[in-house]
C-alpha cells in the first residue's frame, strides 16, 4: 500500500477518501466505462460459458455481466478458470475490478478481481447489505478497492465505536471557524466519508474535508504573502522624461487598453518599498513582452537593472533580438549613434564565446547594461549585478524554484519579481497555485492578429485526411507562407526526446509494449522530404542541436529561407515568425491541452489566417480524441485550461512531483470549489493577520507542518 498508493500511516489511510459510492439498489453504469483505466463495477452475472481451444488443451471462461445500462465481458484463462466457474453462476451479484480493454470491438475485463455480494451469505448478510453505500476507493492493480476498504474497517473498528479510533486526531480548523460555518467535527466527517448511512452523510463529510484542505493551504500562502510584504525593496519610479518616455514616443502603435491597465498595476507595485510579486498571464500573442519591457525600462530609468530569464537559448536569443529591434538606438547606450537616454541590452547564455561573455559580465557589474536577457546562465555565481531592481521570469512553469531564488538573491535588496505565463490559469487555480502572487490578466489580442482554424486529422481512420494535410502545407508554401511540423520526439539515433511532450499521458508498461513509439523529428523530416513535401526546403530543429546550429536554423526560418520546419516543442514558447501560417502536430494526443494551445499560438501571428492540424491515430470516442476535439473547438485559453485541469485532476498544487496517484488535494476540486477557496482565503488571511506565528492555533501549526514538509516549504518560500 505504501509503495503503490503512497499510504504510509493510519492518517494517510483515513485521508484516502472513496472516489464514489455504489448502492445495492443502484447499478454502476457499464455503458460509461473508460478505456484503459482500472475500474470497479457492481453488476450481475447474466451468462457464463467455458470454451476450449488449441485442440481441447486450452480453456477460456467467458462471463457476461450486466447492470441494465450495458453489458461487459469478463474472461479468465487456464487455471484461473476454476474458482470463477463455480462462484460466478448466472444471477450472482458481485463487485468486479480490473482494467478495461477492447477485444473484437467489445469492452472486456481480463482476469478481473471480484468479490461476490451476499447472495450466498444468508438472509442476514443480504439484508445488512441492502441499504449500504459501498465506498469505491481510488485503487491500483496491486491494491483493489475492497482491500483498501478492509484496511479502513480494521482501523475504524466495529460500527458505532469509531469515536475511539478517531479520538486522537489533530483538527486543523479553529473551533470558532468550524462552528461559525456549521461544519462537522473531524472524527464525524471521517466516519461519515468512510461509512456513510445516507447521501447526506457523504455531502456533510465532504463539505468539512474540503474546508480542511482549502484552509490549511491558504494559511500557508497567507503566511508567505505576509513574510514577503515585510521584506524591504528599493522603490523604482521612472523619470518623467527618461528612457521609458523616449521608448513610448517611438512606438509605431498604441498600446491596448489591457496593456495600459496592467502596466499601471505594475508601476504602482514598483513604486512601493516592498518587492512586487506579480503574475502576468495573457494569451499567446497578447503583448506580454511589451508590458514587461516597459516595466524593465521604468526600472532602468530609476537607476536600477532588469534581468529577463528565459527557459531556452532559442527563446533568450529571440527576446534579445525583438527587444533590441523595438528599442532601436535606445538599446545602444554608450555607443556611437546610440540615443542619449539609451542603455545597453546584453544577452547572456551558456554557449556564448569567452570574449563576448566577459564583456557582458563586465557590462552587468559596472551598470553599463541596464537590461540583460539570458537563460539559467544568469544564475551562476560569477554573474554580478551593479543594482538588480527587477527580475522578469518568462514561462514560469519551465523554471525550477531554486533558479528563481538564486537570481532574486543577486540584488542588494530583494528585487521586484514579474512572472509571465502564456498558459491561462483560472482564477481559482491562481488563488491556490500562485496564491502568493498578485495576478494581472491580458485578455485582448493586439490588432492585426489573425484567427487560427484548428482541425483533428484522424490518420488511422481516414488516411486520406493526412494526405490532404500535406497538400494544405504545399498550398500555403506555394502562396509564399511557411509551415511547422511538430513531433514529440527527436529520434532514436539521438536518444529519447530532449524537449518533448509534457503533460502528455504517460502510457503504462503494458500499453508501452502494444503502442509504437512516438513519432520522431528526424524520421518524419526524412519521410516528408522523400514523400509528400519533396522539393520543398525542409529543415529540423530540436533541443539537442548545438546552440549556434539552432539559432542559425531559426534565423533562416525567420528570414523565409526555409519552407517547413520539423521541430520538437523547442518552438513552443516565444518563437515569432509572422509568415508561418500552418502547423501540423504529429501524435497530437501525446501532448497536454495547454501545450497544444501554446504550440498553436506560433501560427496566425501575421495578417494571414492560421491553420493548426492535430494529427492522431487514437480511435474515435477515446478520451484522448475528446481532448483534441476540445482544443480544436475553441481558441479560449481559459476554457482550455479548465478542460485540462478537469482531465488531469489538479495534481499537487504545491508543485511536488506528481505521480498521478495521489495529490495533496483529495476532495477539494480547484475548478468546482471556487466559493470554498475564496472563503478559506479570506478566513486564512484574517487568522494570519491576527496571529502571524499561529501561537493560539497549535493544531493548525501541526497540520501546516504535515502539509509543508521540507520540500514544499522551500517551494513556497521561493515562490
Amino acid at each position: 500500500m505504501a509503495d503503490h498508493l503512497d499510504l504510509h500511516t493510519v492518517g494517510d489511510l483515513l485521508h484516502h477518501y472513496p472516489r464514489r459510492y455504489a448502492e445495492r439498489g443502484e447499478l454502476t453504469r457499464l455503458s460509461d466505462l473508460p478505456l484503459d483505466e482500472h475500474v470497479t463495477v457492481v453488476a450481475q452475472v447474466a451468462d457464463a460459458r467455458v470454451h476450449t481451444f488449441n485442440g481441447g488443451r486450452g480453456r477460456r471462461l467467458e462471463v457476461t455481466i450486466t447492470d441494465g445500462s450495458g453489458r461487459l465481458q469478463l474472461v479468465f484463462f487456464g487455471k484461473g478458470v476454476h474458482r470463477p466457474r463455480t462462484e460466478l453462476q448466472p444471477g450472482t451479484r458481485a463487485m468486479f475490478a480490473g482494467k478495461v480493454s477492447v477485444f473484437n470491438r467489445k469492452r472486456q475485463l481480463a482476469h478481473p478481481e471480484y468479490k461476490t455480494l451476499g447472495a450466498e451469505s444468508g438472509a442476514e448478510a443480504v439484508e445488512a447489505f441492502a441499504h449500504q453505500l459501498l465506498p469505491l476507493y481510488p485503487a491500483c492493480k496491486q491494491m483493489e478497492s475492497w482491500q483498501i476498504q478492509q484496511a479502513v474497517d480494521t482501523v475504524l473498528g466495529p460500527a458505532g465505536h469509531e469515536e475511539t479510533a478517531l479520538a486522537g486526531l489533530v483538527d486543523p480548523l479553529p473551533e470558532s471557524l468550524r462552528e461559525g460555518r456549521g461544519l462537522a467535527t473531524l472524527p464525524e466527517a471521517l466516519r461519515k466519508i468512510h461509512r456513510p448511512r445516507t447521501k447526506a452523510d457523504i455531502a456533510m463529510a465532504r463539505d468539512r474535508l474540503k474546508w480542511d484542505e482549502a484552509f490549511v493551504l491558504q494559511v500557508a500562502l497567507a503566511r508567505r504573502r505576509r513574510a514577503d510584504a515585510q521584506l524591504p525593496a528599493v522603490p523604482r519610479k521612472p523619470a518623467p522624461d527618461g528612457l521609458l518616455a523616449a521608448f513610448d514616443a517611438r512606438l509605431p502603435f498604441t498600446l491596448t487598453e489591457g496593456q495600459r491597465r496592467v502596466s499601471e498595476e505594475i508601476f504602482a507595485d514598483l513604486a512601493t518599498e516592498h518587492p512586487m510579486h506579480r503574475l502576468l498571464q495573457g494569451e499567446v500573442g497578447s503583448g506580454k513582452t511589451m508590458v514587461a519591457l516597459r516595466a524593465m525600462l521604468g526600472v532602468v530609468d530609476a537607476g536600477g537593472q532588469a534581468a529577463m530569464l528565459a527557459p531556452t537559448e532559442v527563446l533568450a536569443q529571440q527576446h534579445h533580438r525583438s527587444i533590441t529591434e523595438m528599442m532601436g538606438e535606445l538599446a545602444e547606450g554608450g555607443m556611437l549613434g546610440g540615443a542619449e537616454q539609451g542603455t545597453k541590452v546584453v544577452l547572456l547564455t551558456g554557449s556564448m564565446g569567452a570574449a563576448a561573455r566577459r564583456q557582458a559580465l563586465l557590462d552587468l557589474v559596472t551598470g553599463e547594461a541596464g537590461i540583460v536577457i539570458g537563460t539559467h546562465a544568469l544564475i551562476e555565481d560569477k554573474v554580478q549585478f551593479h543594482d538588480l531592481g527587477l527580475v522578469v521570469v518568462d514561462e514560469q512553469h519551465r523554471f525550477g524554484v531554486e533558479q528563481r531564488d538564486a537570481l532574486r538573491s543577486k540584488g542588494k535588496q530583494p528585487p521586484h519579481l514579474l512572472v509571465m505565463t502564456a498558459t491561462p490559469i483560472p482564477r481559482t487555480v491562481a488563488m491556490t497555485v500562485f496564491g502568493d502572487l498578485e495576478t494581472s490578466v491580458l485578455d485582448q489580442l493586439p490588432s492585426g492578429r489573425s484567427p487560427i482554424a484548428s482541425h483533428v486529422v484522424p490518420a488511422k481512420d481516414k488516411p486520406h485526411f493526412l494526405a490532404r494535410a500535406w497538400e494544405r502545407v504545399r498550398e500555403e508554401v506555394a502562396a509564399g507562407h511557411q509551415a511547422y511540423v511538430v513531433c514529440p520526439r527527436i529520434g532514436d539515433d539521438i536518444g529519447d526526446e530532449g524537449d518533448g511532450a509534457r503533460g502528455a499521458a504517460r502510457p503504462s508498461a503494458e500499453d508501452e509494449a502494444e503502442k509504437r513509439p512516438p513519432l520522431a523529428v528526424v524520421d518524419v523530416a526524412e519521410q516528408l522530404t522523400k514523400g509528400p513535401l519533396r522539393d520543398l526546403r525542409v529543415e529540423v530543429l530540436h533541443g539537442r542541436m548545438p546552440p549556434e546550429a539552432k539559432d542559425e536554423v531559426m534565423r533562416r526560418f525567420a528570414a523565409g529561407e526555409v519552407d517547413v520546419l520539423v521541430a520538437t516543442t523547442v518552438i513552443e514558447v516565444g518563437v515569432n515568425v509572422p509568415n508561418a501560417t500552418v502547423m501540423v502536430i504529429m501524435d497530437a494526443d501525446r501532448f497536454g491541452v495547454s501545450q497544444l494551445h501554446q504550440l498553436r499560438g506560433r501560427v496566425g501571428r501575421g495578417s494571414a489566417a492560421g491553420l493548426c492540424l492535430l494529427v492522431t491515430e487514437t480511435p474515435e470516442g477515446s478520451p484522448a480524441r475528446a481532448r483534441l476535439g476540445a482544443v480544436a473547438a475553441t481558441l479560449d485559453g481559459f476554457e482550455l485550461s479548465r478542460i485540462d485541469l478537469e482531465q488531469r485532476r489538479e495534481g499537487d498544487v504545491l508543485g511536488q512531483a506528481q505521480s498521478g496517484v495521489r495529490s495533496s488535494l483529495r476532495v477539494l476540486a480547484v475548478i468546482d470549489d471556487e466559493e470554498v477557496i475564496a472563503a478559506a482565503r479570506e478566513e486564512a488571511t484574517a487568522v494570519v493577520a491576527a496571529d502571524p506565528e499561529l501561537a493560539g492555533y497549535p493544531e493548525l501549526r501541526t497540520a501546516l507542518d504535515a502539509l509543508l514538509d521540507k520540500e514544499r516549504e522551500e517551494f513556497l518560500d521561493k515562490g
